[in-house]
């Protein structure tokens, strides 16, 4: 199966837990899986992963969270070219604000940059319409992310 980097962007905690949710459910289905709550550009790179999975909340006006701004900087200033590598991203956030999921929306454009191929569309996780994050996030990982 495929070797995935969790990549985790969080201000209150609800996009960790939706990490630390993904992670066994992803390894149950056979892939080889590290969760980066505080990533770090290296770090990721080094796992050599076939598919990165970014999971972020947004904060202020579409902001990246503070534990996932230095690594998304790190790999718009490095320009680390993905060249077809996959990616996926898990965004949430508040659909009452102008900037809904506005982090999840900077991750995906900039990994499109830089040319990494989208595994699947982007899921956009509203808390006006859940409490629950993990209930939206797991069914999306089990049809996007399971075997056969």
């Amino acid at each position: 199966m495929a070797k995935i980097a969790v990549i985790v962007g969080s201000v209150y905690g609800a996009a960790q837990y939706v990490a630390e949710q993904a992670k066994p459910l992803l390894n149950e289905f056979g892939h080889d899986v590290e969760l980066y709550d505080n990533p770090k550009l290296d770090e990721v790179l080094a796992f050599a992963a076939d598919i990165w999975l970014v999971i972020s909340s947004t904060t202020g006006q579409g902001d990246i969270p503070d534990n996932a701004l230095g690594f998304f900087l790190d790999v718009k200033t490095r320009f680390p070219l993905l060249t077809g590598k996959q990616f996926a991203v898990i965004a949430l956030g508040d659909s009452s604000y102008d900037t809904f999921c506005g982090a999840g929306e900077q991750f995906r454009e900039l990994l499109l940059e830089i040319q990494g191929a989208e595994h699947t569309p982007m899921l956009r996780i509203d808390a006006c319409e859940t409490l629950e994050p993990e209930s939206i996030a797991v069914p999306w990982l089990t049809q996007h992310f399971a075997p056969g």
